[in-house]
């Protein structure tokens, strides 16, 4: 084995080394201790990732503008959605398959969100069992991949109603995997082996007779539809979450429906490519629902800087996903809790030296667009 090689399958760390400092310093040493195409399949995107570069080139298009001398003694991260108190606006993004990255997977990041008082939000294809994270723990919701049908789809929702979670986030972005070219050049396949104690791994289509198009009218005869959100929400008492939703007329059609909240996300680049970027969408949704409605933005948040310009723009909450996936690689559990820690505390430095004590004070007067 070459040297450049045995540096992809780095053991994970027991302590966190002094130059881990920023998000960028985690992502070049999960390159370090993953395979190859496991690496390829966590850093790609669909077809030429435009999405993926757009994503994280959003935040550097707009400028911070201070405010002086305010008193920020009695400053604060905590903030409120659907009644529900967090200590701060950074939650994990829900991604499965997490024991690609770490034998503790799910196990893992669910703690290290737990002392972080951090909210996580827990995949249909995850590999810890949704029964194994701690029922008491209120900071926790779970995301629901449509299960082909009404009733294996709702049994979901109705264990994660047992296990005490707090809100069902449906994802509706992605009813076809996306084209993701990287994937395809590494021949990146799921371990056969891999348990998911929730789902299949690839949920079974319906059969369809030669003339009839595999896509059309197998795989989108299996994908939710409005009809089904206005289900799942008349039989469960969680309020309901969509997230992927991109266009202001979803947005209103949502609300209408009775949706609590929308996750604002590409799916981090890796469904459809140079489709708009959160932060341009966040801006025509917030443009057409309640001051009030939540709104979370998902994708390329790397820095605390990253945080407040979406807060300014009207997000209630971030979700970080392959900035948590580098710390899970690096240190498990210890990573991911240090990938936290270091996106809460520069978004408490940014707050500081903007002037403001509170999220409810960080508004669209603290920064400059072109």
């Amino acid at each position: 084995m070459s040297a450049a090689t045995s540096t992809k399958n780095l053991t994970p760390f027991t302590q966190i080394p002094e130059y881990l400092q920023t998000i960028a310093d985690y992502e070049r040493q999960a390159e370090k201790h993953l395979p190859e195409n496991t690496w390829h399949y966590l850093q790609g995107g669909a077809m030429d990732e435009n999405s993926v570069r757009e994503n994280l080139q959003q935040f550097q298009k707009i400028q911070l503008v201070p405010r002086l001398l305010n008193d920020l003694t009695q400053g604060s991260t905590e903030i409120e959605i659907l009644g529900q108190k967090f200590a701060h606006p950074i939650f994990l993004a829900p991604i499965g398959h997490q024991q690609l990255f770490h034998p503790e997977g799910e196990a893992a990041a669910a703690l290290a969100a737990e002392v972080l008082g951090s909210n996580m939000v827990l995949s249909t294809f995850t590999n810890t069992d949704m029964r194994q994270l701690k029922k008491d723990n209120p900071l926790k919701w779970f995301q629901l991949y449509w299960q082909g049908d009404r009733e294996k789809s709702l049994a979901l929702i109705q264990l994660a109603e047992r296990q005490h979670f707090k809100a069902i986030v449906i994802t509706v972005d992605s009813p076809h995997t996306g084209i993701r070219d990287r994937e395809r050049r590494v021949f990146f396949q799921l371990p056969q082996k891999m348990q998911h104690p929730h789902t299949p791994t690839h949920i079974p289509l319906p059969e369809i007779s030669a003339d009839q198009h595999p896509v059309f009218n197998g795989l989108m005869q299996i994908a939710p539809k409005w009809a089904d959100i206005e289900f799942i929400i008349a039989h469960t008492h969680l309020p309901v979450i969509l997230k992927g939703v991109l266009h202001p007329l979803d947005a209103k059609k949502a609300l209408d429906l009775g949706v609590k909240g929308l996750i604002i996300s590409n799916h981090g680049g890796r469904v459809l490519d140079t489709s708009i970027s959160p932060l341009k969408a966040l801006q025509n949704i917030k443009a057409v629902v309640p001051q009030d409605f939540p709104l979370l933005l998902d994708g390329g948040i790397r820095r605390g800087t990253d945080i407040f310009k979406a807060l300014a723009l009207g997000a209630s909450a971030v979700l970080i996903g392959r900035p948590a996936i580098y710390g899970l690689s690096v240190a498990g559990a210890l990573g991911v809790a240090h990938v936290l820690k270091i996106l809460k505390e520069e978004f408490e430095i940014t707050m500081a030296l903007m002037g403001t004590a509170t999220v409810n004070d960080i508004n669209k007067e603290y920064i400059s667009q072109d």
